[in-house]
C-alpha cells in the first residue's frame, strides 16, 4: 500500500514558511545557473545569427577574426571570379570586398573607453546581411566621409548617433544612418564607404571578402580548391562557422565560471534542504509510527519523504527559472576575445536552460532529502508511536 502523493503536498503547505526560505534559496542557486547559461546562450545567439550559411568569408590562413586578417588585392579579384559566387539581379556578383579595423571610442554614461569595429563596406554589404537594414537616415555616399551606425553604438557610445560627428583615423565622419541588425553582432559596428576606410587608416590590403554562395552545397568543393591554390594565401569558412569560432572562448570561459559558482552555491542549498528535511522527520515521529502501524511499509515511507524534497527541488527550480527569465530584458556588454572589440547582447532563455534548470533542482532536492528520507523509512514503530 503506497502513501497518496497528496501526503507530500500536504505536508509541504502546512510547513509553508520553511518551505518558502529552503525553496527561495534553491532559486537562488537555479538563478545563478540559468543566468550564465542564458548569458553563454545570448552571446553565442548574437554571433552566430549575425552569419548566414549561405555565405562565406575568406580571411588569410590562420587568421582567427577578421581584424587579424588581410587578403591581397589580387587575390580579392581572383576569388571574386569564382563560379560559386553567385550574382545579383542586377548582374553583379553578390560579393563584397571589407575593411575591419578598432577604434577606441567613449561611452555615454561614464566616459569610459571601449574598442568599436570599423567596417568598410561596398554597395553590396547590405545585400549579403538580410537581417540588417536601414532604421533611421541614409547610407553613406560612396566617396564621402560619412558612416552608419548600429543601434547598440548610436544609443551607448559618444557621437554615434544619427547626424551626430566621429573622429578616428585622422578625420571627421559624420552619422547619417543608423542600422537596425536585430539581435546580430552588426548592431555594435560602424559601416562607412571601404575605399575611404582604407585610406584613412593607410590599408593596402581588404581584411576579408563575403559573398554568397551560388549553390550551398558546394561549399565544400570551394573550399578545397581556394584553400589548395597556390596563388591564393586564404581559408574560407562558412559565415556561420566563422562567428561560432568567434563565441566559443567566451562562452566556454562563462559556462566554467558559472559551473564554480553554482557548485559552491549549490553545496549550501543542499545543506538547506537536508536540514529542512531532517526538522520535517523529527516533528512527526509520531505520525511516521502511526502510518507504519495503519500498514505502510518501509518503503512508502521512504517515497514520501524522496517526493517532498523532490517537490521542494523544482519550486526552487521555477522560483529560479522565473526570476531569470526576467534578464532577458537586460542587454549587457563585453569584450568579443577573439576580435578585442565591445560586443553588446542580451541574455536568452530557450527550452533545453529551462528544463537542465529544473533537473539541476530537482536533483538538489534529491540529495539534500535522501539522507532524512533513509531515517523516516527506518524509524521503528514503537519508539516512533512512544514519542511524544
Amino acid at each position: 500500500m503506497g502513501i497518496p502523493y497528496s501526503y507530500s503536498f500536504r505536508n509541504l503547505w502546512t510547513r509553508r514558511l520553511t518551505t518558502i526560505l529552503t525553496a527561495s534559496g534553491m532559486g537562488l542557486v537555479v538563478f545563478v545557473f540559468a543566468a550564465t547559461l542564458m548569458l553563454a546562450e545570448g552571446l553565442r545567439q548574437t554571433l552566430i545569427e549575425t552569419g548566414s550559411r549561405d555565405n562565406v568569408v575568406v580571411l588569410r590562413k590562420s587568421s582567427n577574426s577578421e581584424v587579424q586578417s588581410g587578403v591581397e588585392r589580387s587575390q580579392a579579384s581572383l576569388l571574386e571570379s569564382q563560379p560559386e559566387v553567385a550574382i545579383g539581379p542586377d548582374g553583379n556578383p553578390l560579393l563584397a570586398k571589407e575593411m575591419v579595423v578598432l577604434i577606441n571610442l567613449k561611452k555615454r554614461k561614464g566616459d569610459k573607453p571601449a574598442n568599436v569595429v570599423i567596417r568598410g563596406v561596398t554597395a553590396t554589404s547590405l545585400k549579403l546581411r538580410p537581417a540588417v537594414r536601414l532604421k533611421e537616415g541614409r547610407m553613406p555616399r560612396p566617396g564621402s566621409a560619412e558612416v552608419i551606425a548600429g543601434e547598440s553604438i548610436a544609443r551607448r557610445f559618444k557621437g554615434g548617433g544619427l547626424g551626430e560627428t566621429l573622429r578616428f583615423g585622422m578625420r571627421d565622419w559624420r552619422v547619417v544612418g543608423v542600422l537596425d541588425a536585430g539581435s546580430t553582432g552588426f548592431s555594435s559596428e560602424i559601416w562607412g564607404d571601404c575605399d575611404q576606410m582604407m585610406q584613412a587608416f593607410r590599408r593596402q590590403v581588404y581584411s576579408s571578402v563575403i559573398f554568397r554562395l551560388r549553390d550551398p552545397a558546394a561549399f565544400d568543393a570551394y573550399k578545397a580548391r581556394v584553400e589548395g591554390d597556390p596563388r591564393l594565401t586564404v581559408e574560407a569558412k562558412r559565415e556561420t562557422r566563422y562567428y561560432l569560432d568567434q563565441s566559443e572562448s567566451m562562452s566556454k570561459f562563462l559556462r566554467i565560471l558559472g559551473m564554480v559558482l553554482t557548485i559552491v552555491f549549490s553545496i549550501g542549498a543542499v545543506i538547506g534542504a537536508t536540514i529542512t528535511m531532517y526538522a520535517a522527520v523529527a516533528n512527526r515521529v509520531t505520525e511516521i509510527g502511526t502510518l507504519r502501524a495503519l500498514g505502510f511499509q518501509r518503503k512508502s515511507i521512504l517515497s514520501a519523504f524522496i517526493m517532498e524534497a523532490l517537490l521542494l527541488g523544482l519550486c526552487g527550480g521555477v522560483l529560479g527559472v522565473t526570476a531569470a527569465s526576467f534578464m532577458q530584458l537586460i542587454t549587457i556588454s563585453t569584450m568579443n576575445w577573439a576580435s578585442f572589440s565591445e560586443l553588446a547582447f542580451s541574455f536568452s532563455l530557450t527550452f533545453g536552460i529551462v528544463w537542465k534548470s529544473l533537473l539541476f533542482s530537482a536533483v538538489m532536492g534529491l540529495i539534500g532529502g535522501a539522507l532524512p528520507a533513509v531515517r523516516a523509512s527506518r524509524m521503528n514503530i514503537v519508539e516512533a508511536l512512544r514519542a511524544t
